[in-house]
């Protein structure tokens, strides 16, 4: 090592300066900006990555208007039919059966894979990752909706108020992507 001083050396970096004014000081100072920790959850000890695939479901009215169907869940949030995909079965497979156990709609017409979304959860101490497969089916005639039992309800919107009631962002970039494909394809204006 030469006589020079190394460039990570301790003695080598700058003294950091701590700038306060009366904002900075006790409870209203940095700890407002901080999410709150929380204690009463256990700490997360286990990953785990599901693979699911679901679907935007669309159908045009008489009148030409692009409805899409959604379900709402549980906890009363709209969202697209999905589920976990079984071994064996494509993405695209699992799409279309999980849309027929969800919502009844069983002759479906695959358009085209709109992507994926990432998204996550807390399962006990257990943090779930999951990876959504999402394709675009065109619904079949006359085919009536049938919600899960466990479901709150679950039925066909025009497209705008679809929008205004999918819970999810990524899932509405989704449904917006849909409505840009039918118009590329010319199914819609």
């Amino acid at each position: 090592m030469t006589d020079e001083k190394n460039k990570f050396d301790e003695d080598a970096a700058p003294d950091l300066v701590t700038i306060k004014d009366e904002n900075d000081i006790g409870e209203r100072g940095l700890s407002r900006l901080a999410k709150p920790f929380r204690r009463d959850k256990p700490a997360i000890n286990e990953i785990i990555r599901e693979a699911e695939a679901g679907g935007v479901v669309y159908r045009l009215t008489k009148a030409g208007k692009l409805q899409i169907v959604l379900f709402q869940d549980v906890r009363d949030r709209w969202t697209i039919p999905k589920g976990h995909i079984e071994e064996g079965e494509t993405a695209q497979e699992s799409a279309i059966r999980e849309i027929g156990e969800e919502v009844g709609l069983f002759g479906i017409e695959p358009i085209c894979w709109l992507g994926k979304v990432n998204f996550r959860y807390r399962r006990g101490n257990s943090l779930v990752i999951i990876n959504m497969q999402t394709y675009l089916f065109k619904a079949g005639k006359d085919e009536s909706l049938k919600k899960e039992e466990w479901m709150h309800d679950v039925r066909w919107f025009d497209f705008d108020e679809a929008i205004d009631n999918i819970a999810y962002e990524d899932v509405m970039k989704l449904v917006l992507l849909a409505r840009k494909r039918l118009r590329q394809k010319g199914e819609i204006e």
